[in-house]
């Protein structure tokens, strides 16, 4: 039987972690309450080593977190179906933290906070990848460090497993600052950690997060900036879409004054609201298009309905709508598309340039939903009049909800502000 073998599981990652540590004497492990005992913890344990680092490659001692409980340790079916491909979600999570010099234990607070992130896993079975990027807006040790966002990379020490229940990666979580994060919106996650990569001072090759760190990388390396700029001009931004817990889309409805009506009824719409206590507070993870076509769309709807809109309203929360000109200017323009991802109830708004394969839109009818899945057609003169009119909202001094027209396109977008939304009560389930 299955549950026979599951001691395999936990061996194989073991050899894993010796051969890359030769360091088996200095673990400690902290022990957690599971799920499947009851607990409020998805994760088994974690397990923290004392690493070394290596003053040769600028890369600091430091702390080595390893979570155990993603993947499928037990093989018997308590936590994780059976799948062929890989364990369980098919990786675990690390993060290395700076030793300081004071330090006679690691810090107990990573271990928190890569709960919280396998608590998001589990809730909305979406997994972390490298390349991908999470907005968390609070220091991660809850101190006043500026370092409150989280990219996503392959742990340089441990490689992927093949277990007896499937394949096992090691995404090492790296703490960044919000400049860091922005660029990596606009760019690409791996363009940024390869930037920090070869910065004194910011972990070094193996991306040691340091949460005294105080200047960026746009400080520490002025040229970085006319990199960064310069994969932007080139490659666009590698971001292919975000998650939101907010996306509503109907037809446009007018007031009997003429006015756009910024908050339609559910009559008038469908209302895609998650539910927000299945995420952590402000945690937002986002997939890099690394683990999709930037020029073709393979998602296939549920439902075979197919909706023409002869006009259209999105309404967002502030934090998706901030990346509006980034999708145009950073993915339309270049010929992609940029989906907006409602985080558990699997609703989704793709924008689209008329050069990807696979949609369902077109010149003379811009605006479809196709079960789930609405997309808007935005041919480039079109993209390029709509990011200047939304590069207002970057500012921090705009005032919410506002509502854009754009009259003759038959296009509405409204940004919500966060009040309206938190007060919201989730929807009722069917």
């Amino acid at each position: 039987p299955r549950h026979k073998t599951n001691f395999h599981v936990l061996s194989f990652l073991f050899c894993t972690f010796a051969f890359a540590f030769c360091i088996e004497k200095s673990e400690i492990r902290v022990q957690s309450t599971t799920y499947w005992l009851g607990g409020p913890d998805p994760l088994d344990y974690i397990s923290m080593y004392a690493n070394p680092g290596s003053p040769d490659l600028s890369i600091p001692p430091h702390w080595h977190y390893v979570s155990f409980g993603l993947s499928d340790l037990h093989g018997d079916g308590r936590v994780h179906q059976t799948n062929d491909n890989r364990c369980g979600f098919g990786f675990e999570m690390t993060f290395r933290l700076k030793r300081e010099e004071e330090e006679t234990a690691p810090p107990t607070w990573p271990a928190k906070l890569l709960q919280t992130l396998a608590r998001y896993v589990f809730q909305s079975g979406n997994t972390l990848c490298a390349g991908d990027y999470a907005s968390w807006h609070y220091a991660l040790d809850n101190s006043e460090s500026s370092i409150r966002h989280m990219l996503m990379a392959e742990d340089p020490q441990l490689t992927a497993t093949q277990t007896p229940f499937g394949v096992v990666n090691f995404v090492q979580i790296v703490g960044v600052c919000a400049e860091e994060v922005k660029a990596a919106q606009q760019w690409s996650v791996p363009g940024v950690l390869n930037i920090l990569k070869r910065l004194r001072g910011v972990g070094g090759e193996w991306l040691v997060t340091d949460m005294r760190r105080s200047k960026i990388m746009q400080e520490l390396d002025p040229q970085c900036r006319s990199e960064i700029e310069h994969g932007i001009r080139m490659e666009g931004s590698n971001l292919s879409g975000v998650s939101t817990r907010y996306l509503k889309t109907g037809p446009i409805v007018f007031s009997d004054s003429g006015e756009i009506l910024n908050r339609l009824s559910n009559e008038q719409t469908d209302m895609y609201q998650s539910q927000q206590s299945k995420n952590p507070p402000s945690f937002d993870h986002q997939r890099n298009v690394l683990h999709q076509q930037g020029s073709s769309l393979n998602i296939t709807p549920q439902d075979n309905s197919l909706s023409i809109f002869d006009s259209l309203h999105l309404c967002l929360d502030a934090e998706a709508g901030s990346l509006l000109s980034l999708a145009l200017r950073g993915r339309v323009l270049h010929g992609r598309h940029f989906t907006f991802n409602a985080i558990l109830d699997n609703q989704v708004v793709t924008l689209v340039a008329p050069s990807v394969a696979g949609i369902f839109v077109e010149s003379k009818n811009p605006y479809v939903r196709h079960g789930p899945w609405t997309q808007i057609y935005i041919p480039s003169d079109f993209a390029t009049e709509m990011a200047a009119t939304l590069d207002v909202l970057t500012s921090s001094e705009l005032t919410l909800p506002t509502t854009f027209h754009w009259e003759k396109r038959k296009l509405a977008i409204t940004i919500e502000c966060d009040e309206y939304i938190d007060g919201m009560k989730p929807p009722s389930p069917l």
